[in-house]
Protein backbone atom coordinates (compact mmCIF):
# COMPACT_ATOMS: atom_id res chain seq x y z
CA UNK A 1 0.00 0.00 0.00
CA UNK A 2 2.79 2.44 0.84
CA UNK A 3 4.53 1.78 -2.48
CA UNK A 4 1.38 2.57 -4.33
CA UNK A 5 1.17 5.85 -2.49
CA UNK A 6 4.72 6.74 -3.46
CA UNK A 7 3.91 5.97 -7.10
CA UNK A 8 0.91 8.15 -7.01
CA UNK A 9 2.79 11.01 -5.38
CA UNK A 10 5.57 10.72 -7.92
CA UNK A 11 3.10 10.91 -10.79
CA UNK A 12 1.51 13.99 -9.29
CA UNK A 13 4.93 15.61 -8.94
CA UNK A 14 5.73 14.94 -12.60
CA UNK A 15 2.39 16.41 -13.59
CA UNK A 16 3.19 19.58 -11.65
CA UNK A 17 6.53 19.89 -13.38
CA UNK A 18 4.90 19.68 -16.79
CA UNK A 19 2.22 22.14 -15.85
CA UNK A 20 4.84 24.62 -14.58
CA UNK A 21 6.82 24.47 -17.79
CA UNK A 22 9.85 22.56 -16.31
CA UNK A 23 10.29 20.68 -19.57
CA UNK A 24 9.64 23.63 -21.81
CA UNK A 25 13.20 23.40 -23.17
CA UNK A 26 11.95 20.47 -25.24
CA UNK A 27 9.53 22.74 -27.07
CA UNK A 28 10.26 24.85 -30.12
CA UNK A 29 10.41 28.53 -29.18
CA UNK A 30 7.25 30.29 -30.29
CA UNK A 31 7.49 32.98 -32.94
CA UNK A 32 7.10 36.50 -31.62
CA UNK A 33 3.60 37.83 -32.18
CA UNK A 34 3.27 40.41 -34.89
CA UNK A 35 0.66 43.15 -34.91
CA UNK A 36 -0.53 45.33 -37.73
CA UNK A 37 -1.56 48.89 -37.01
CA UNK A 38 -4.38 50.26 -39.15
CA UNK A 39 -3.38 53.79 -40.09
CA UNK A 40 -7.06 54.67 -40.56
CA UNK A 41 -9.01 52.94 -37.78
CA UNK A 42 -12.80 53.09 -38.08
CA UNK A 43 -14.45 55.70 -35.88
CA UNK A 44 -16.02 54.44 -32.67
CA UNK A 45 -19.76 53.74 -32.84
CA UNK A 46 -21.92 56.72 -31.96
CA UNK A 47 -23.42 56.75 -28.49
CA UNK A 48 -27.06 55.66 -28.26
CA UNK A 49 -29.46 58.55 -28.78
CA UNK A 50 -30.60 60.31 -25.68
CA UNK A 51 -34.38 60.41 -25.59
CA UNK A 52 -35.42 63.60 -23.90
CA UNK A 53 -38.50 63.16 -21.76
CA UNK A 54 -40.57 66.35 -21.95
CA UNK A 55 -42.03 68.02 -18.92
CA UNK A 56 -45.77 68.32 -18.42
CA UNK A 57 -45.46 72.03 -19.21
CA UNK A 58 -43.75 71.24 -22.52
CA UNK A 59 -46.47 68.76 -23.49
CA UNK A 60 -49.22 71.17 -22.47
CA UNK A 61 -47.72 73.74 -24.80
CA UNK A 62 -48.59 71.41 -27.70
CA UNK A 63 -52.24 71.03 -26.67
CA UNK A 64 -55.40 72.93 -27.44
CA UNK A 65 -55.91 73.29 -23.69
CA UNK A 66 -52.76 74.72 -22.14
CA UNK A 67 -54.25 74.01 -18.70
CA UNK A 68 -55.16 70.38 -19.34
CA UNK A 69 -54.74 67.96 -16.45
CA UNK A 70 -51.43 66.14 -16.15
CA UNK A 71 -53.10 62.85 -17.10
CA UNK A 72 -54.63 64.40 -20.22
CA UNK A 73 -51.26 65.80 -21.28
CA UNK A 74 -49.60 62.44 -20.60
CA UNK A 75 -52.24 60.71 -22.71
CA UNK A 76 -51.44 62.97 -25.66
CA UNK A 77 -47.71 62.34 -25.27
CA UNK A 78 -48.11 58.56 -25.04
CA UNK A 79 -50.50 58.38 -27.98
CA UNK A 80 -48.01 60.34 -30.06
CA UNK A 81 -45.09 58.21 -28.89
CA UNK A 82 -46.82 54.85 -29.45
CA UNK A 83 -47.84 55.82 -32.97
CA UNK A 84 -44.20 55.83 -34.07
CA UNK A 85 -43.98 52.04 -33.78
CA UNK A 86 -47.39 50.56 -32.96
CA UNK A 87 -51.13 51.09 -33.05
CA UNK A 88 -53.72 50.68 -30.29
CA UNK A 89 -56.90 48.69 -30.94
CA UNK A 90 -60.24 50.19 -29.99
CA UNK A 91 -63.87 49.10 -29.97
CA UNK A 92 -67.04 51.17 -29.69
CA UNK A 93 -69.31 50.23 -26.74
CA UNK A 94 -66.96 47.41 -25.81
CA UNK A 95 -68.36 46.85 -22.32
CA UNK A 96 -71.78 48.33 -23.15
CA UNK A 97 -73.15 45.81 -25.64
CA UNK A 98 -72.24 42.74 -27.65
CA UNK A 99 -73.12 39.29 -28.95
CA UNK A 100 -73.17 35.89 -27.29
CA UNK A 101 -73.90 34.15 -30.60
CA UNK A 102 -75.60 34.84 -33.93
CA UNK A 103 -79.04 35.21 -32.35
CA UNK A 104 -78.36 36.49 -28.83
CA UNK A 105 -77.15 39.95 -27.94
CA UNK A 106 -76.45 41.56 -24.57
CA UNK A 107 -76.47 45.21 -23.51
CA UNK A 108 -76.09 47.33 -20.40
CA UNK A 109 -79.38 49.15 -20.91
CA UNK A 110 -82.01 49.95 -18.33
CA UNK A 111 -84.84 47.87 -19.83
CA UNK A 112 -82.72 44.72 -20.36
CA UNK A 113 -82.54 42.74 -17.14
CA UNK A 114 -80.68 41.13 -15.60
CA UNK A 115 -77.93 43.54 -16.53
CA UNK A 116 -74.69 41.89 -17.66
CA UNK A 117 -71.54 42.49 -15.59
CA UNK A 118 -69.86 45.76 -16.48
CA UNK A 119 -66.57 44.01 -17.31
CA UNK A 120 -68.16 41.85 -20.02
CA UNK A 121 -66.47 42.32 -23.40
CA UNK A 122 -66.77 40.51 -26.72
CA UNK A 123 -63.15 41.41 -27.50
CA UNK A 124 -61.90 39.93 -24.25
CA UNK A 125 -64.08 36.85 -24.66
CA UNK A 126 -62.37 36.03 -27.96
CA UNK A 127 -58.81 37.30 -27.46
CA UNK A 128 -58.49 37.11 -23.62
CA UNK A 129 -57.62 40.84 -23.63
CA UNK A 130 -59.59 44.06 -23.54
CA UNK A 131 -59.08 46.67 -26.25
CA UNK A 132 -57.01 49.69 -25.27
CA UNK A 133 -59.44 52.29 -26.64
CA UNK A 134 -63.09 52.33 -25.56
CA UNK A 135 -65.59 54.23 -27.70
CA UNK A 136 -68.61 55.95 -26.12
CA UNK A 137 -71.21 58.53 -27.17
CA UNK A 138 -72.67 61.70 -25.69
CA UNK A 139 -75.90 61.00 -27.56
CA UNK A 140 -78.00 60.23 -24.48
CA UNK A 141 -75.96 62.38 -22.09
CA UNK A 142 -76.39 65.77 -23.77
CA UNK A 143 -79.85 65.37 -25.24
CA UNK A 144 -83.43 66.66 -25.10
CA UNK A 145 -85.18 63.56 -23.75
CA UNK A 146 -85.62 62.77 -20.07
CA UNK A 147 -86.75 59.87 -17.92
CA UNK A 148 -85.39 56.83 -16.08
CA UNK A 149 -84.02 55.22 -19.23
CA UNK A 150 -81.92 58.27 -20.06
CA UNK A 151 -80.77 58.65 -16.45
CA UNK A 152 -79.55 55.06 -16.59
CA UNK A 153 -77.69 55.78 -19.84
CA UNK A 154 -75.77 58.61 -18.17
CA UNK A 155 -74.96 56.52 -15.11
CA UNK A 156 -73.79 53.45 -17.01
CA UNK A 157 -71.72 55.55 -19.41
CA UNK A 158 -70.00 57.17 -16.43
CA UNK A 159 -69.36 53.81 -14.77
CA UNK A 160 -68.00 52.12 -17.90
CA UNK A 161 -65.75 55.09 -18.69
CA UNK A 162 -64.26 55.14 -15.20
CA UNK A 163 -63.76 51.37 -15.18
CA UNK A 164 -61.99 51.53 -18.55
CA UNK A 165 -59.65 54.22 -17.17
CA UNK A 166 -59.03 52.23 -13.99
CA UNK A 167 -57.81 49.28 -16.05
CA UNK A 168 -55.52 51.57 -18.07
CA UNK A 169 -57.76 52.10 -21.09
CA UNK A 170 -58.30 55.18 -23.23
CA UNK A 171 -61.80 56.68 -23.60
CA UNK A 172 -63.07 58.48 -26.67
CA UNK A 173 -66.52 60.06 -27.05
CA UNK A 174 -68.32 60.80 -30.30
CA UNK A 175 -71.51 62.88 -30.23
CA UNK A 176 -74.51 61.82 -32.27
CA UNK A 177 -76.22 65.03 -31.21
CA UNK A 178 -79.92 65.23 -31.97
CA UNK A 179 -80.83 68.29 -34.00
CA UNK A 180 -81.06 71.08 -31.38
CA UNK A 181 -83.72 72.86 -33.39
CA UNK A 182 -85.94 69.83 -34.06
CA UNK A 183 -85.15 68.15 -30.68
CA UNK A 184 -86.52 64.77 -31.75
CA UNK A 185 -85.02 61.37 -30.98
CA UNK A 186 -82.63 60.19 -33.68
CA UNK A 187 -82.65 63.54 -35.43
CA UNK A 188 -78.88 63.65 -35.72
CA UNK A 189 -79.67 62.06 -39.08
CA UNK A 190 -80.72 64.72 -41.54
CA UNK A 191 -83.48 62.59 -43.04
CA UNK A 192 -85.13 62.19 -39.62
CA UNK A 193 -85.44 65.95 -39.19
CA UNK A 194 -84.38 67.97 -42.27
CA UNK A 195 -84.08 71.21 -40.35
CA UNK A 196 -81.20 73.66 -40.65
CA UNK A 197 -79.40 73.93 -37.33
CA UNK A 198 -75.78 75.07 -37.63
CA UNK A 199 -76.45 78.75 -38.27
CA UNK A 200 -79.17 78.73 -35.61
CA UNK A 201 -76.90 77.50 -32.80
CA UNK A 202 -73.96 79.78 -33.54
CA UNK A 203 -73.63 82.98 -31.47
CA UNK A 204 -76.53 85.25 -32.37
CA UNK A 205 -78.63 82.35 -33.65
CA UNK A 206 -82.15 81.52 -32.50
CA UNK A 207 -81.04 78.36 -30.65
CA UNK A 208 -77.65 79.46 -29.39
CA UNK A 209 -78.71 79.19 -25.74
CA UNK A 210 -80.07 75.70 -26.39
CA UNK A 211 -76.66 74.69 -27.67
CA UNK A 212 -74.85 76.26 -24.73
CA UNK A 213 -77.08 74.25 -22.38
CA UNK A 214 -76.13 71.05 -24.23
CA UNK A 215 -72.45 71.92 -23.88
CA UNK A 216 -72.97 72.44 -20.15
CA UNK A 217 -74.37 68.89 -19.96
CA UNK A 218 -71.23 67.66 -21.72
CA UNK A 219 -69.02 69.63 -19.32
CA UNK A 220 -70.85 68.51 -16.18
CA UNK A 221 -70.52 64.89 -17.25
CA UNK A 222 -66.81 65.31 -18.04
CA UNK A 223 -66.19 66.76 -14.58
CA UNK A 224 -67.98 63.80 -12.95
CA UNK A 225 -65.48 61.28 -14.37
CA UNK A 226 -63.25 60.59 -11.37
CA UNK A 227 -61.02 57.53 -11.45
CA UNK A 228 -60.02 55.29 -8.55
CA UNK A 229 -56.86 57.39 -8.26
CA UNK A 230 -58.96 60.48 -7.56
CA UNK A 231 -58.00 62.07 -10.89
CA UNK A 232 -60.21 63.33 -13.71
CA UNK A 233 -60.50 60.73 -16.46
CA UNK A 234 -59.11 62.07 -19.77
CA UNK A 235 -61.43 61.85 -22.77
CA UNK A 236 -60.82 62.23 -26.50
CA UNK A 237 -63.86 64.27 -27.50
CA UNK A 238 -64.84 63.99 -31.18
CA UNK A 239 -67.81 66.21 -32.01
CA UNK A 240 -69.35 66.73 -35.45
CA UNK A 241 -67.56 63.87 -37.19
CA UNK A 242 -68.10 62.69 -40.79
CA UNK A 243 -69.05 66.24 -41.73
CA UNK A 244 -68.01 65.74 -45.35
CA UNK A 245 -71.12 63.68 -46.01
CA UNK A 246 -74.77 64.68 -45.97
CA UNK A 247 -76.25 62.18 -43.51
CA UNK A 248 -75.84 64.37 -40.39
CA UNK A 249 -77.38 67.83 -39.90
CA UNK A 250 -73.86 69.29 -39.59
CA UNK A 251 -72.84 67.73 -42.91
CA UNK A 252 -71.34 69.54 -45.87
CA UNK A 253 -74.62 69.74 -47.78
CA UNK A 254 -76.40 71.48 -44.87
CA UNK A 255 -73.95 74.21 -43.83
CA UNK A 256 -71.10 76.22 -45.29
CA UNK A 257 -67.47 75.43 -44.54
CA UNK A 258 -67.10 78.68 -42.64
CA UNK A 259 -70.15 77.96 -40.47
CA UNK A 260 -68.94 74.44 -39.74
CA UNK A 261 -65.53 75.75 -38.69
CA UNK A 262 -67.17 78.42 -36.52
CA UNK A 263 -69.31 75.76 -34.81
CA UNK A 264 -66.33 73.57 -34.02
CA UNK A 265 -64.28 76.54 -32.81
CA UNK A 266 -67.07 77.82 -30.58
CA UNK A 267 -67.57 74.32 -29.12
CA UNK A 268 -63.94 73.96 -28.10
CA UNK A 269 -63.62 77.50 -26.81
CA UNK A 270 -66.80 77.40 -24.74
CA UNK A 271 -65.96 74.05 -23.13
CA UNK A 272 -62.41 75.12 -22.37
CA UNK A 273 -62.71 78.79 -21.49
CA UNK A 274 -66.25 79.22 -20.21
CA UNK A 275 -67.04 75.82 -18.68
CA UNK A 276 -63.55 74.93 -17.48
CA UNK A 277 -63.26 71.42 -18.92
CA UNK A 278 -59.65 70.32 -18.38
CA UNK A 279 -59.74 66.62 -19.29
CA UNK A 280 -60.47 66.75 -23.04
CA UNK A 281 -58.31 66.17 -26.06
CA UNK A 282 -60.20 67.46 -29.11
CA UNK A 283 -60.49 65.19 -32.15
CA UNK A 284 -61.62 66.05 -35.67
CA UNK A 285 -62.37 63.49 -38.36
CA UNK A 286 -64.09 63.56 -41.74
CA UNK A 287 -65.27 60.46 -43.54
CA UNK A 288 -63.38 59.14 -46.57
CA UNK A 289 -64.30 61.86 -49.09
CA UNK A 290 -60.84 63.25 -49.78
CA UNK A 291 -57.82 62.31 -51.89
CA UNK A 292 -55.48 65.20 -51.12
CA UNK A 293 -54.39 67.23 -48.13
CA UNK A 294 -56.21 70.27 -49.47
CA UNK A 295 -59.49 68.36 -49.69
CA UNK A 296 -58.89 66.83 -46.27
CA UNK A 297 -58.45 70.28 -44.69
CA UNK A 298 -61.33 71.99 -46.46
CA UNK A 299 -63.37 72.23 -43.24
CA UNK A 300 -60.51 72.02 -40.77
CA UNK A 301 -61.14 74.45 -37.87
CA UNK A 302 -57.43 75.12 -37.32
CA UNK A 303 -54.52 73.77 -35.30
CA UNK A 304 -55.52 75.91 -32.33
CA UNK A 305 -58.67 73.80 -31.89
CA UNK A 306 -57.57 70.22 -32.68
CA UNK A 307 -55.35 67.72 -30.85
CA UNK A 308 -56.23 64.56 -32.78
CA UNK A 309 -56.74 64.36 -36.55
CA UNK A 310 -58.40 61.30 -37.98
CA UNK A 311 -60.65 59.79 -40.56
CA UNK A 312 -63.59 57.40 -40.54
CA UNK A 313 -63.54 54.86 -43.34
CA UNK A 314 -65.73 51.82 -43.82
CA UNK A 315 -66.51 51.63 -47.52
CA UNK A 316 -62.96 51.73 -48.88
CA UNK A 317 -62.21 48.61 -46.83
CA UNK A 318 -65.21 46.61 -47.91
CA UNK A 319 -63.53 44.63 -50.70
CA UNK A 320 -60.14 43.63 -49.29
CA UNK A 321 -56.92 45.61 -49.03
CA UNK A 322 -57.48 49.21 -50.02
CA UNK A 323 -54.76 51.35 -51.58
CA UNK A 324 -57.23 54.25 -51.49
CA UNK A 325 -57.67 53.92 -47.72
CA UNK A 326 -53.90 53.54 -47.29
CA UNK A 327 -53.30 56.80 -49.18
CA UNK A 328 -55.86 58.63 -47.05
CA UNK A 329 -54.25 57.38 -43.84
CA UNK A 330 -50.92 58.66 -45.17
CA UNK A 331 -52.43 62.12 -45.69
CA UNK A 332 -53.74 62.13 -42.11
CA UNK A 333 -50.48 60.83 -40.67
CA UNK A 334 -48.30 63.25 -42.61
CA UNK A 335 -50.37 66.19 -41.46
CA UNK A 336 -50.19 65.03 -37.83
CA UNK A 337 -46.41 64.68 -38.03
CA UNK A 338 -46.01 68.09 -39.62
CA UNK A 339 -48.23 69.84 -37.06
CA UNK A 340 -47.38 67.80 -33.95
CA UNK A 341 -50.85 66.27 -33.69
CA UNK A 342 -51.96 62.74 -32.91
CA UNK A 343 -53.34 60.79 -35.89
CA UNK A 344 -55.91 57.99 -35.71
CA UNK A 345 -58.27 55.87 -37.75
CA UNK A 346 -61.20 57.01 -35.68
CA UNK A 347 -63.79 54.58 -37.09
CA UNK A 348 -63.73 51.60 -39.41
CA UNK A 349 -65.05 48.08 -39.78
CA UNK A 350 -66.41 45.51 -42.16
CA UNK A 351 -69.96 46.42 -43.11
CA UNK A 352 -71.15 42.90 -43.99
CA UNK A 353 -70.61 40.98 -40.73
CA UNK A 354 -67.39 39.34 -41.90
CA UNK A 355 -68.36 37.80 -45.20
CA UNK A 356 -64.55 37.73 -45.49
CA UNK A 357 -63.46 35.89 -42.32
CA UNK A 358 -59.86 37.13 -42.75
CA UNK A 359 -60.89 40.81 -42.85
CA UNK A 360 -58.77 41.79 -39.84
CA UNK A 361 -55.46 40.52 -41.21
CA UNK A 362 -55.93 40.67 -44.99
CA UNK A 363 -57.86 43.93 -45.17
CA UNK A 364 -57.42 46.07 -42.07
CA UNK A 365 -53.87 45.11 -41.07
CA UNK A 366 -52.57 45.25 -44.63
CA UNK A 367 -54.12 48.68 -45.10
CA UNK A 368 -52.67 49.99 -41.84
CA UNK A 369 -49.16 48.74 -42.64
CA UNK A 370 -49.05 49.37 -46.40
CA UNK A 371 -47.20 52.67 -45.98
CA UNK A 372 -45.14 54.22 -43.22
CA UNK A 373 -47.77 55.96 -41.14
CA UNK A 374 -47.96 57.01 -37.51
CA UNK A 375 -51.46 56.25 -36.23
CA UNK A 376 -52.15 56.09 -32.50
CA UNK A 377 -55.25 53.92 -32.67
CA UNK A 378 -57.84 52.27 -34.86
CA UNK A 379 -61.40 51.86 -33.60
CA UNK A 380 -64.04 49.49 -34.97
CA UNK A 381 -67.73 50.08 -34.35
CA UNK A 382 -70.11 48.46 -31.85
CA UNK A 383 -71.58 44.97 -31.89
CA UNK A 384 -75.30 44.36 -32.26
CA UNK A 385 -77.17 41.35 -33.59
CA UNK A 386 -77.77 42.92 -36.98
CA UNK A 387 -74.39 44.59 -37.37
CA UNK A 388 -71.18 43.59 -35.62
CA UNK A 389 -67.55 44.59 -36.02
CA UNK A 390 -65.66 42.06 -33.91
CA UNK A 391 -66.51 38.35 -34.08
CA UNK A 392 -68.18 36.50 -31.25
CA UNK A 393 -66.73 33.25 -29.93
CA UNK A 394 -67.28 30.47 -32.44
CA UNK A 395 -67.67 32.79 -35.43
CA UNK A 396 -65.73 31.99 -38.60
CA UNK A 397 -63.64 35.16 -38.17
CA UNK A 398 -62.56 34.31 -34.62
CA UNK A 399 -59.19 32.76 -35.53
CA UNK A 400 -58.27 35.65 -37.81
CA UNK A 401 -59.15 38.19 -35.11
CA UNK A 402 -56.84 36.38 -32.69
CA UNK A 403 -54.11 36.39 -35.35
CA UNK A 404 -54.62 40.14 -35.75
CA UNK A 405 -54.37 40.58 -32.00
CA UNK A 406 -51.10 38.66 -31.90
CA UNK A 407 -49.43 40.76 -34.59
CA UNK A 408 -46.50 42.68 -33.08
CA UNK A 409 -47.70 45.96 -34.58
CA UNK A 410 -51.07 45.88 -32.83
CA UNK A 411 -51.48 46.61 -29.12
CA UNK A 412 -54.43 45.35 -27.13
CA UNK A 413 -54.65 46.04 -23.39
CA UNK A 414 -52.33 43.11 -22.65
CA UNK A 415 -49.51 44.80 -24.60
CA UNK A 416 -50.16 48.48 -24.01
CA UNK A 417 -47.92 50.58 -21.78
CA UNK A 418 -49.23 52.95 -19.14
CA UNK A 419 -51.01 55.88 -20.78
CA UNK A 420 -51.28 58.43 -17.99
CA UNK A 421 -47.71 59.16 -16.96
CA UNK A 422 -44.81 60.60 -18.93
CA UNK A 423 -41.81 58.29 -18.61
Amino acid sequence: MRRNCVSVNFCLWLLMLFSNGFFSFCNKPSEPATTTTNPNPPPPPPPPPVIAIPTIAEVRSMLVDKNATEETAALFYNLKNISKTNILFGHQDDTKRGLTNATTQWANEQHLTPHPPTDKSDVKEVTTSYPVVYGHDFQHIADFLTGNWFDYEKDIARQLTIEAYNRGGVNTYAWHYDNPVAKTDGSFYWDKAPTEAVTNILPGGSHHEVYKNSLKEVADFAKSLIGADGKLVPVIFRPFHEFDGGWFWWGATHCSASDYKALYQFTVTYLKENLGVRNFLYAWSPDRNFTSEAAYLERYPGDTYVDVVGTDNYWDLNNGFSAAASNKLKIVSDYAKAKNKVAAMTETGTIDNFSKPDWFTNTLLKTLTDQKVELAYVLVWANTKNSFYTPYKGHAAEADFIKFKNDAYVFFASEAPGMYQIK
